[in-house]
Formats: structure tokens, sequence, C-alpha cells
């Protein structure tokens, strides 16, 4: 699973495998080591009404509404988000670059504009 946090976004993509485990456990987590620290970030089902975040003790909470994951991961929708004044949550299914990267993308999904090249 991959983070980006910029401004007052935070976004998280998933490979084919990671959303495959989401939809199974209802959960997915990574952790980065950095220094004698650690950050872990956590994608969750959980019974909420709307996409909501939380930082706590070092770790990143994304909460997905059930009714919303079981979409994402049961079709071929490719992401959701939530704005409010404060932050814009977004969560997608990672695509293959469409320029070369050196960077394992085997477990990504086919990009859909590679198509059109």
């Amino acid at each position: 699973m991959k983070i980006r946090i910029k401004n007052n976004g935070l976004r998280y993509r998933l490979t084919r495998s990671e959303v495959e485990a989401f939809a199974r456990d209802g959960i997915f987590k990574e952790k980065i080591q950095i220094g004698d620290d650690a950050l872990t970030y956590i994608l969750q089902r959980a019974a909420e009404a709307e996409l909501s975040a939380s930082f706590k003790n070092n770790i990143i909470t994304m909460l997905v509404p059930e009714k919303m994951a079981d979409k994402w991961t049961g079709t071929d929708q490719v992401g959701f988000e939530h704005k409010t004044d404060e932050l814009h949550l977004l969560v997608e299914k990672d695509f293959t670059c469409l320029d070369n990267v050196d960077e394992d993308q085997s477990d990504n999904y086919p990009n859909p504009l590679s198509a059109q090249s």
C-alpha cells in the first residue's frame, strides 16, 4: 500500500493482492521504520457513515464505510474520496505506470490508458 500526504490530503493506493486482503480481512496495514520510531498506516472497514481518518500514536487509520468497501472491492470502481474543509481523503486501486519506473508493478491493476497508447 502506498501512502501520499500532501498539504491537507491523504491518499492510499492498493495493489490487487492488497485489495483482496482488505476485502477478505476488513483491514490492511503497513509500517515503515524511520530511525528509532515507526509510522503505521491502516485501511479499515468500519460501521461509519463516511470515509474518515485519525492519527494517534504514530498510526494513521482510515476508516471505510462497509457499503463503500464492498462496492470498491467487488467491482471495477477505481476509488472513492471524501472532502471536508480540513482534509481530503482518497483511496484508489494502484495502476501500472505508463512511464518506465524502477519498481515491481506485477501486482498493480492494468492501466486503462495503456490501451490508448
